[in-house]
């Protein structure tokens, strides 16, 4: 699974992303830094029953885009119970793999993305669809295929395997 998920996406973001990381990178992967911040452990939870533990913690590089356990909390009521069945577990694999991105990209490509692009911006996730940065004053917005808008509420979270983008809203396939 983790080399056909590495493989879906070709994101073609500047190498400007991968060359101008900002901040100090961290000695932890992306799971670890989750595991340690209370406000991540639904996702946390989610990353577990959908088995992308190991895929996360691999070498990467990767972007993800973290839901707070806030964000999760405005999905309809049961919806999270319901996802974390393992029944359910190709929906939660593919709800959690359009919030990551095949590359690092620190917010400064996405905003350098957004203004030469005129307003916006589309990358394509691992999952296979696509998301739209655009900005909103100095806030890095990102649209799902839904139309639902995410802000990015702590960005550059720089990890031994790359980049995390903490949002504000689940963002949706």
């Amino acid at each position: 699974m983790s080399s056909l998920m590495l493989g879906a996406a070709a994101v073609a973001l500047p190498a400007f992303a991968e060359n101008h990381a900002m901040g100090k990178m961290d000695k932890m992967n992306i799971v670890e830094k989750a595991v340690e911040t209370d406000s991540l452990s639904t996702l946390v939870a989610a990353v577990k029953a959908a088995g992308l533990v190991e895929t996360l913690s691999g070498e990467g590089p990767f972007t993800v885009f973290a839901p707070t356990n806030e964000a999760f909390a405005k999905l309809p009521a049961g919806t999270v119970e319901t996802l974390l069945k393992p029944e359910n577990k190709e929906q939660l694999q593919s709800i959690l793999t359009y919030h990551v991105l095949a590359t690092k990209a620190p917010a400064a490509a996405a905003i350098q993305m957004v203004q030469d692009g005129g307003g916006s911006a589309s990358v394509a996730t691992v999952q296979g669809g696509e998301l739209t940065f655009s900005l909103q004053g100095d806030s890095l917005m990102i649209e799902d295929s839904k139309g639902n808008m995410a802000t990015v509420v702590a960005a550059d979270l720089m990890q031994s395997n790359g980049v995390v983008h903490v949002i504000d809203t689940v963002l949706m396939p």
